[in-house]
């Protein structure tokens, strides 16, 4: 028999389906690979086996009677920890969070998911309340990429990503306020998806306001798409999210992207791209073309805004950190520095910052009139060295420096997708990142699938 954590989440599906596996048997191998291979990669910081095999074993009976709860029963997923978890602490990499809770609530997407009857394995590593695109803490230590264990996994979603790429979990959910899925997804040679904005409710709302998403970290787009029309539900508890839609994303997959009007953008004008990365990229869009995307090179026209996202970064860092002053010990060293550049910005500045997110939604709107897509690279480099914000001897200041790909759709909250696409020299995967409108998801998704096909 296949060895269930080689499975996907659809393929685990079909097994249970046709009896030749059960969910019982798919989360005891789940849990046996945490056991083998967390040692070295660190990807969760919270496991509850006996919660899981209970879970699963409930699943197994449903699945026996042939009633199922969902699209997933009895899948396993991995959680973020950032999100509210009933009966687990939720602690974001933090020593200023409470272990004892209580903990009495689901946030959003786990309601979702327990619903929908997934067994959950436990919770992964983030750094210290989600602050940076690498994932070490002060209360989990280092993440490291299961791809070659001396570099990072990225961040801050790098325990989601890595348990998915070492076959620790099928499935798992992240959050993005600045690449923070999409980062570790290129690293660590997954799938990696940043839906529009309010697609998938939040609750509590992050600090990061209005640059943070929530969505899925899977194997395949197909896995992405089905995790997405689970945690995609509507919650009263987020004043910002978004309608129900009128058709499944799994079902939009499939349409037809074939003549679709995309945009390459390998530097957006201004980015310095690793050569490797480049002509990797440069490759795959070209298989694309060969294939029958009608694509063209060209940059959506805006400078760097690093700027203005670092003012709104730093606030929210201040913000969360407000009246821990006495603590400030325990705080990542970064993190304490983001908190002093966000205390000292005015409101004034906020705004200004606020507005260069206006301009640049304005921007991208009038480049989608012309373009139904954009590809770019994911990141402009690999993987680097594990327990580094930047890469050693770049001369950066912090994260979002090496990473320019993501963090402006971020602050135009379009859907932006990761996909791997090969790897470098030494091994390391590379990712492709397919950008829409704001609400095309169904769009991206589908380009996604249909170049995860040409692709290989």
């Amino acid at each position: 028999m296949t060895d269930p954590t080689e499975l996907t989440a659809l393929q685990l599906v079909a097994a249970y389906t046709s009896g030749e596996l059960s969910p019982v048997e798919a989360t005891a191998a789940a849990l046996a690979a945490i056991g083998e291979r967390d040692g070295e990669v660190n990807a969760f910081c919270l496991v509850d086996e006996e919660a899981a095999l209970s879970e699963a074993r409930q699943s197994e009976v449903r699945w026996g009677g042939n009633y199922t709860k969902g699209l997933l029963d009895g899948v396993p997923i991995a959680v973020k920890d950032v999100f509210h978890t009933a009966g687990w602490p939720t602690l974001r990499g933090s020593l200023l969070a409470d272990p004892a809770g209580p903990w009495p609530d689901d946030s959003p997407a786990v309601d979702k998911v327990r619903n929908d009857g997934m067994v959950l394995l436990g919770k992964t590593t983030t750094p210290e309340l989600a602050w940076k695109g690498v994932t070490d803490s002060p209360r989990t230590g280092i993440t490291r990429n299961p791809a070659d264990t001396t570099r990072t996994a990225g961040g801050s979603s790098g325990g989601s990503a890595a348990a998915v790429a070492a076959g620790m979990a099928p499935l798992a959910i992240g959050t993005d306020g600045g690449g923070s899925i999409r980062i570790p997804a290129s690293f660590c040679g997954v799938v990696g998806f940043k839906p529009t904005h309010g697609r998938v409710p939040m609750y509590p709302i992050s600090p990061f306001g209005p640059l943070a998403h929530a969505g899925p970290i899977t194997r395949t787009v197909e896995d992405a798409a089905m995790l997405l029309d689970i945690i995609a539900l509507p919650d009263h508890r987020d004043p910002t999210s978004l309608p129900p839609t009128l058709t499944t994303y799994r079902g939009e997959l499939r349409r037809d992207v074939v003549g679709l009007d995309v945009a390459y953008s390998p530097a957006l004008g201004y980015v310095d791209v690793d050569p490797q990365i480049e002509s990797a990229v440069a490759e795959a869009v070209q298989a694309l073309a060969d294939a029958g995307l009608n694509v063209l090179a060209a940059d959506p026209g805006f400078s760097d805004p690093i700027d203005a996202f670092e003012v709104l970064w730093a606030t929210g860092a201040a913000g969360s950190l407000r009246g821990r002053e006495s603590d400030r010990g325990l705080v990542d060293p970064g993190l304490a520095d983001m908190w002093d550049r966000g205390a000292a910005v005015s409101g004034v500045d906020y705004l200004a910052a606020r507005q260069v997110c206006v301009d640049l939604g304005v921007a991208m709107g009038r480049f989608h009139e012309r373009h139904n897509l954009l590809i770019t690279p994911t990141t402009p480099i690999a993987a680097f060295a594990a327990g580094h914000d930047v890469p050693i001897d770049s001369g950066m200041r912090w994260w979002a420096q090496w990473t320019p790909f993501t963090y402006p759709f971020n602050m135009t909250q379009q859907p932006a997708l990761s996909i791997p696409i090969g790897a470098t020299s030494e091994g390391l995967p590379i990712g492709l990142q397919i950008i829409g409108p704001r609400h095309s998801d169904d769009l991206v998704l589908a380009a996604g699938l249909f170049a995860e096909r040409v692709l290989g």
